[in-house]
């Protein structure tokens, strides 16, 4: 297996991608304010089956064309990675945060992100469920950066305190390494604050990963 098998290749203009940026992006950005509104409102039942009456018609409108399936991962040109559908950091995904994570090439990511009221477990507090998924996003990120792309083998989640809803940030970093096995570690709470939530990841690098870094590291 190639990495084409796995990601598919597309060739916009740096134009191009800033307008998807725009656009699409906007239309995500649209939805997660909706979708937070939605849960929020007080308005009338009346003025509710008048929104819901429009909002049938943006969907019929935006279903006349779609693609066939997921979105998946797509490569441009320059290298840059479009998974714009991913569940925590994709730009088109309205149930996404989304994330926007900073890396190093020493194995480390982080980031800061803001989680309100659609992301809540028990009153005021993050669901344990939702700090489980974005770490695992960091921490797979960390392992790519330091050079050890991997699939979640397992996630073992310490909750050590309760998270509240708010600004928060997570970190994660390559811990150790074991032929195509990486083990990574990580935490997440408030900004400033002490976490509330510590990490530790196994990531299996897969074998068209093996194949494009330098099989012979492996073996």
């Amino acid at each position: 297996m190639v990495v084409a098998d796995i990601y598919s290749e597309v060739e916009l203009t740096e134009d191009q991608l800033a307008e998807e940026r725009e656009v699409y992006g906007g239309l995500a950005d649209t939805m997660r304010s909706l979708n937070e509104a939605s849960l929020r409102t007080t308005i009338p039942p009346a003025k509710v089956n008048d929104a819901i009456a429009r909002l049938k018609e943006i969907d019929a409108l935006l279903r006349e064309e779609m693609i066939p399936d997921s979105f998946g991962v797509q490569v441009n040109k320059d290298g840059g990675v479009r998974a714009y559908g991913n569940a925590v950091v994709g730009m088109r995904n309205p149930i996404a945060v989304p994330l926007h994570t900073e890396r190093s090439d020493d194995g480390r990511a982080w980031a800061k992100f803001h989680l309100n009221a659609l992301y809540e477990g028990p009153p005021t507090l993050v669901h344990g469920g939702v700090s489980a998924l974005i770490m695992d996003q960091v921490m797979g990120e960390a392992a790519a950066a330091g050079g050890r792309p991997g699939m979640t083998a397992y996630l073992t989640t310490h909750y050590r305190k309760p998270t509240p809803l708010g600004d928060l940030e997570a970190s994660a970093w390559i811990d150790s390494t074991d032929g195509i096995k990486t083990i990574v570690k990580g935490q997440l709470g408030p900004v400033g604050g002490e976490p509330t939530i510590e990490t530790e990841g196994l990531f299996i690098m897969p074998r068209w990963a093996r194949e494009v870094i330098s099989p012979s590291r492996f073996e």
